[in-house]
């Protein structure tokens, strides 16, 4: 019986455990959003609003707070600069969990967990991606025209 048992084993021994949690946090403030199961998105929720509390609280110890827990000083730099100033007026609820249907190989539930607000600067680096395929759509047209080129030019001297 799992009564009074709170919290999600993940199927991981408990640093195994921690540490994916700790990952999966870091990843969070660091992107805004990530895609994972539904399972792990319920169980990093609570500890991404967490970490955010302690951005808010701002306190030096607050912030080796946060070290503590987050894998990189980049992640903890970004939460009290960045995520937590984003949140100056909000009490809890920072975070949304967004259902994106099944994964292919095994069938887990997948859903996206990203932070609140943070929609523009999602579409920001969204438009970036975009213009950065297109730029290296264009690159690789122009590499394609002139192996064409080079090959025609090459194809009467062979027959001659």
């Amino acid at each position: 019986m799992r009564h009074r048992n709170a919290g999600y084993k993940l199927g991981r021994n408990t640093s195994h455990r921690r540490a994916v949690l700790r990952s999966l946090v870091t990843s969070i403030v660091l992107m805004d959003r990530i895609e994972t199961t539904l399972t792990k998105c319920k169980a990093s929720q609570p500890l991404v609003d967490k970490m955010i509390s302690l951005g808010k609280r701002g306190t030096v110890h607050a912030r080796r707070q946060a070290l503590s827990y987050l894998m990189t000083p980049e992640s903890v730099d970004r939460l009290f600069s960045v995520v937590a100033p984003r949140y100056g007026d909000r009490n809890g609820g920072y975070t949304r969990i967004t259902r994106s249907g099944a994964r292919k190989g095994d069938a887990a539930e997948m859903a996206y967990i990203e932070l609140l607000g943070a929609e523009q600067e999602l579409d920001e680096k969204r438009q970036k991606r975009e213009e950065a395929r297109a730029k290296k759509r264009e690159e690789m047209a122009k590499q394609l025209e002139e192996e064409q080129k080079t090959s025609e030019k090459a194809e009467p001297d062979a027959a001659a």
